[in-house]
């Protein structure tokens, strides 16, 4: 990998796989180093192991036996020095034998979590190898070497292998190498002490021997031939040559191209990535002819091996052969290429690249992967999310739907959106942008362009000019004050606060405590860190966290709150380490609401549903953690529920942070439809709260209930289902009683969808009005990642129904 992000992040380490032996056969010593070794040679280097985009897990040496007999290899060792280092103290002690023709296998550490597990090894190591350059020897013993220079030809090396940029080589050194290639004997019998000639970057190939003939006869294709049909090449790992185009985009490590003559075929691509490693001496507008290795280059993020693959040209001869126009623009949206309003793909079972049928006129995955590589161009971009941290933007076409009140779009259970794309800023910067702005191109006309490329689990829009914004107008919202009759009840999750956070933070939640939500009377917060945030200190105290915040609340205009939580055992809930994340309660002591503080409630103590003497429920302990010993909360917050009364009436709270959607498979991955790993624990969850929500209601079905939190997951979701529950005391969805446009409280990677929720008993329903205050999710300088909502009800009397 180049410098940019294909590089090596490491020095591979490396491990060795099965001991070949023939049944019945002598065993030979090792011999004396050869000139041209005639026994044991190395035949593959590969210390690309695991690092972003590597098809194997791990580092990797092979070596094979092109002696008649077998070779007993215990004793031996292999040893490794970087480029230019002198230092052979990195080494594998061998052991076992290698059968005439066998393969002896090393396995290496692993930069990463990319690729798939090597075949099983025949001998261990902790030697780190670079995936660029380096030198790996062959030792009969397990003595390190002393040599600086000449170090093939040292006592005990019967082997020797110098790659890249190496300083010391059998008479040239091997070709260099990357995550996605090795250093590969072209031949594997023969050993004529060239690595130069010798070696080849080719695709790894553990415990196969590769012959890789010097060379080989290319396949004359178009690019379209290359792409083909379907998300991964017909040719990979063949050598190509005579492939026409000209260059529409480069990189730090490589160029698209174009072939401007294109099929007739929609499902063909007509552009492809070149990677030369290094910066491409070409221009764009030059047209070129390319040789070179088709291969699939797999991105790390969103989990590595979840991604899809992006097909490439690999080890590539460029030839300039003139000038000619960038092909036109193919446009995405009305009047060009029509994205799939709703699926994103329907027919597949599991790994859209070896099941299912290549669809792009219906399927969104099969749409986008028909136009990789491809010099593409979308009218008025419409943006439905904020600029991220990661410097993407999404966009749609004109037409997508369906559409939030603000300009957003909105994920349904049957509709995620494909036709959603990601500026990226690879190639030119990405301008901060917010929900309902559009973009034009940098000279002003409404097209932007750019190329088609993926990574970090989606398809990548990059874009080669910064684009300009046109301001859709947008401004953050603000609630109405409750009245003098009304309790007003909110959930905000305030994203890891702590006090390292500084002012600037609390007093940009003060402000929107204040002016945004009108200072609700009961706020129930989430992401609450401990008073020294991710220092592990084994300190779980909050006091200075929700102090800070209460003082900011009165500095920004607002009343005095006073907060009721209960420290987590240290590191037990999840959430940045250290951090110990909690939810809480704030309430305001200036209206006529009361917390009802009731004492037993601890870290791992339930509370519990009493009666008074006229039957109406209490909590055992207020505030109280609801069922702490559940295995459902295991590395999750566990929710908090406080009893209030307001003008006399009670009301039940319960805040809760269920478990994030991590692990889950991205919308735009490999595996078709995506597995949600984590859905079963928030059932389980839901469960729980649900039970206890039961238990207060079966006290008194007209008991006043408030669910609240950020629950990680839809209002279309089971886990929303389990806590609504059924019957006469099922619980009122309050994101379910707004129209779709209006149903979103996070947008990410730019689908409006809900996250946060507030549920509550039928009691509350009569006198009750609900607000999403949109402020944060849409915009790129947000205070929280998530929006606040409020609900205002009148609790009213046990007996009314």
């Amino acid at each position: 990998m180049s410098a940019q992000n294909r590089s090596r992040r490491r020095l591979g380490a490396l491990v060795i796989t099965s001991s070949l032996v023939v049944p019945g056969a002598a065993v030979i010593a090792a011999a004396p180093a050869l000139a041209a070794s005639s026994t044991v040679v190395i035949t593959e280097v590969y210390g690309g192991g695991g690092n972003s985009g590597a098809p194997y897990t791990n580092d990797f040496v092979e070596l094979t036996n092109n002696s008649s007999s077998p070779v007993d290899l215990t004793g031996w060792s292999i040893q490794y020095a970087s480029a230019a280092g002198t230092s052979w103290t990195n080494k594998i002690a061998l052991t076992g034998s290698i059968a005439p023709g066998g393969v002896y296998l090393a396995q290496g550490a692993s930069g990463g979590t990319n690729g798939q597990p090597l075949p099983a090894p025949d001998a261990t190591g902790t030697v780190n190898m670079s995936a660029t350059a380096g030198k790996v020897a062959l030792v009969t013993s397990t003595t390190s070497l002393t040599c600086t220079t000449a170090c093939a030809t040292a006592d005990g090396v019967v082997d020797f292998v110098g790659y890249g940029g190496a300083n010391d080589s059998e008479t040239s050194p091997a070709p260099g190498t990357s995550n996605t290639t090795s250093a590969t004997r072209k031949d594997p019998t023969k050993d004529a002490d060239n690595n130069g000639t010798e070696f080849a970057a080719a695709n790894p190939s553990p415990k196969t021997l590769t012959s890789t003939p010097p060379d080989p006869d290319p396949i004359d294709a178009k690019i379209h031939d290359v792409q083909g049909a379907a998300h991964r090449s017909p040719l990979t790992g063949k050598l190509v040559g005579n492939v026409t185009g000209v260059v529409t985009a480069k990189s730090g490590n490589g160029f698209w191209f174009q072939d401007p003559q294109p099929d007739d075929n929609p499902a063909t691509s007509e552009g492809v990535f070149v990677f030369t490693s290094s910066a491409p001496t070409v221009a764009v507008g030059d047209a070129v002819t390319v040789k070179g290795t088709v291969a699939e280059f797999r991105p790390g993020g969103s989990g590595g091996t979840t991604n899809l693959t992006t097909t490439e040209i690999t080890n590539p001869t460029v030839t300039v052969t003139g000038t000619a126009p960038v092909p036109a623009a193919t446009i995405v949206g009305p009047g060009g290429r029509v994205p799939p309003s709703t699926v994103i793909d329907d027919d597949s079972t599991g790994d859209v690249e070896t099941t299912g049928t290549f669809e792009p006129a219906t399927d969104g995955l099969d749409f986008w992967e028909s136009l990789e590589g491809m010099w593409l161009g979308i009218n008025s971009p419409e943006v439905t999310g904020p600029t991220s941290s990661f410097r993407e933007l999404s966009v749609v076409p004109a037409g997508s739907s369906v559409r939030t009140v603000r300009g957003g779009i909105l994920l349904q259970k049957t509709d995620s959106n494909p036709e959603r794309i990601l500026l990226d800023d690879v190639l030119a910067p990405v301008p901060d942008a917010k929900t309902g702005d559009k973009l034009a191109a940098a000279d002003g006309s409404p097209t932007v362009t750019g190329v088609l490329d993926y990574g970090f689990g989606n398809y990548k829009f990059q874009v080669t000019q910064t684009p300009t914004v046109i301001d859709g107008g947008v401004q953050r919202e603000k609630t109405t004050a409750s009245s003098a009759l009304q309790v007003s009840v909110a959930t905000f999750n305030v994203e890891n606060l702590d006090p390292s956070d500084g002012p600037a933070k609390f007093d940009g939640l003060a402000q929107a405590v204040v002016k945004n939500l009108a200072a609700p009377d009961i706020l129930g917060l989430e992401e609450v860190q401990d008073n020294d945030g991710a220092v592990n200190s084994g300190s779980t105290a909050a006091d200075l966290t929700l102090n800070t915040l209460a003082t900011a609340i009165v500095n920004a205009g607002g009343p005095k709150y006073a907060w009721r939580q209960i420290d987590p055992v240290n590191n037990a809930e999840g959430g940045e380490p250290g951090g110990n994340i909690r939810v809480a309660f704030m309430y305001r002591t200036d209206r006529p609401v009361k917390f009802v503080d009731r004492a037993g409630g601890g870290s791992t103590t339930a509370t519990t549903i009493t009666t008074d003497r006229f039957g109406r429920p209490h909590l055992s302990a207020s505030p109280g953690r609801v069922d702490p010993a559940n295995p459902a909360w295991a590395a999750t917050r566990v929710p908090l529920a406080g009893e209030f009364t307001w003008l006399g009436q009670s009301l039940f709270v319960v805040v809760n942070h269920f478990s994030s959607k991590g692990g889950d498979d991205p919308l735009w991955g490999r595996f078709q439809p995506p597995v949600q790993s984590s859905a079963p624990k928030r059932h389980q969850q839901a469960q729980a709260v649900r039970d206890f929500v039961d238990q207060i209601l079966a006290k008194d079905t007209g008991a006043n209930v408030i669910v609240l939190g950020d629950l990680n997951d839809f209002d279309f979701s089971e886990t929303a289902d389990i806590l609504i529950g059924s019957g006469k005391t099922s619980l009122i969805s309050l994101p379910k009683t707004l129209p779709l446009p209006q149903r979103y409280s996070y947008v990410f990677e730019g689908n409006s969808q809900i996250l946060d929720q507030i549920l509550m008993s039928k009691n509350l329903q009569p006198a009750s009005s609900y607000d999403i205050v949109h402020m944060n999710a849409e915009f790129p300088d947000q205070i929280s990642d998530h929006d606040p909502q409020v609900v205002k009800v009148i609790p009213l009397p046990s007996w009314y129904r």
